[in-house]
């Protein structure tokens, strides 16, 4: 297969700050004045120079480099900051890269973000054409594929109207439409996918699948682990900038989950990627075993509790407080939520610092990296919300009590079982919690 994407030692630098001072005149003005060493003449009375105009130097990308195959899915993976969209956005030639060079074979079509080249006053079929001539459509190439995309995106009421006033739904599902299926050689697919249902997602996902089986080239990212192991053949991992690995797809996921991890070494009351009000705040998590100490592994069937640590700022208790955590799979997927109200148990007066445990009996889990999300509610409002607070490693257990470990090509869950093979009126009954041998009579 030939290369259609070479990436060789690029880098990309942006300025923080302030970058010009509005005008010409202000500007050279301001050099002026700091080349004789005197302050900001446009400075207000009581403000400070800070000096430094041209802001600190950040790079999002550091020497990467890579080569894409034709028809080759390409996973691009890694933490918030690592530098993916910044990759795509070269790739896609929307900005350009500080050093190095990409060579391209082939028509890209890039969806970086809702509605990527839509014009807002346009109606959707007006956009349709637009996106099909900035990707070299002709005309009747468009005009071929414009009831498929219609359909597709599932606007057929709205394709007359001005896109401004589409939901973020609707946006995303038409914007997907026309980068899908207007044959681009290279697909460029960003974390957007995450604005649509399920439904959706999974229809975009086998519309992804189809283009790649189709001999075109995909770029997608993503934080769903379970989408990229399901649509890719190959990963790349990004990590503050660089490629910190490029292999098979599940090498990468695991290289992933483990740079992923190493986030909960930081104590969670310094995290500062959560969400909520910040009337309590979750200080600390962690995982015991059946004798309340701390375990970083823990087997399949052994009881275990799930803990955190959390402190109030003054009287924001006051009121009913709920706490939940959310089990993530080695691939990020969505196990369970494990919430306090759903089960039967709310506080109506806890104290202003204390810890919540969660017990789970006999632990349903297959061995592997599990995460769990810590999540707070006062009186139905977010208090906090942390993502990836703490980490469960599981590794196989008797699970069943035969004496066997149980087949890691099972699922992800344990589901205690009682079985029952009946012959006429005889009946024989096989109990998890009785002797696992029945005779027939």
């Amino acid at each position: 297969m030939s290369t259609v994407i070479s990436v060789e030692n690029v880098s990309k630098a942006y300025r923080l700050g302030l970058i010009g001072g509005g005008t010409l005149h202000e500007d050279l003005t301001r050099w002026w004045a700091r080349v004789r060493g005197r302050p900001d003449p446009f400075l207000k009375i009581g403000q400070k120079d800070h000096g430094n105009r041209d802001g600190e130097t950040v790079w999002a990308l550091r020497d990467v480099s890579f080569e894409v195959k034709q028809g080759e899915v390409l996973g691009i993976i890694g933490r918030n900051g690592a530098g993916k969209s910044t990759l795509l956005k070269i790739l896609s030639q929307v900005t350009a890269p500080t050093t190095g060079q990409i060579k391209v074979k082939g028509r890209i079509a890039s969806l970086l973000e809702v509605g990527t080249g839509f014009h807002p006053e346009l109606t959707g079929r007006e956009n349709i054409f637009l996106n099909g001539a900035i990707l070299g459509m002709t005309k009747r190439e468009i005009e071929r594929k414009l009831d498929e995309i219609i359909a597709f995106a599932e606007v057929e009421r709205y394709i007359d109207t001005p896109v401004k006033r589409y939901s973020s739904g609707m946006y995303v599902r038409l914007a997907f439409a026309v980068a899908a299926h207007l044959d681009p050689e290279i697909l460029i697919v960003d974390e957007v996918l995450a604005v649509g249902d399920a439904a959706f997602q999974k229809k975009c996902l086998g519309k992804m699948g189809d283009v790649a089986r189709g001999g075109r080239t995909v770029l997608f990212v993503s934080h769903n682990m379970a989408a990229v192991s399901a649509l890719c053949s190959r990963g790349l991992v990004l990590d503050a900038g660089h490629v910190t690995l490029d292999a098979s797809t599940d090498e990468a996921i695991r290289h992933y989950t483990d740079l992923r991890s190493e986030l909960t070494v930081i104590a969670l009351d310094q995290r500062l990627d959560r969400s909520g009000d910040g009337r309590i705040r979750f200080t600390a998590a962690w995982v015991e075993d059946a004798n309340g100490n701390r375990a970083h592994t823990v087997a399949s069937g052994q009881d275990i509790c799930i803990a955190a640590s959390y402190r109030a700022h003054g009287d924001a208790v006051r009121g009913s407080l709920v706490i939940a955590f959310g089990l993530k799979g080695p691939l990020g997927e969505r196990i369970s939520d494990l919430r306090a109200d759903v089960a039967g148990f709310s506080w109506a007066q806890p104290p202003r610092a204390g810890e919540v445990r969660c017990r789970i009996p006999r632990l349903p889990l297959q061995p592997g990296r599990y995460a769990f999300n810590a999540y707070a509610k006062i009186n139905g409002c977010l208090a906090d919300w942390v993502q990836d607070a703490g980490t469960l490693d599981v590794e196989a257990g008797d699970f069943f009590g035969t004496g066997r470990l149980p087949s890691r090509h099972t699922g992800a869950l344990l589901i205690d079982q009682e079985w029952t093979l009946r012959s006429g009126a005889a009946s024989a009954v096989c109990s998890n919690d009785s002797v696992r041998k029945a005779s027939l009579t």
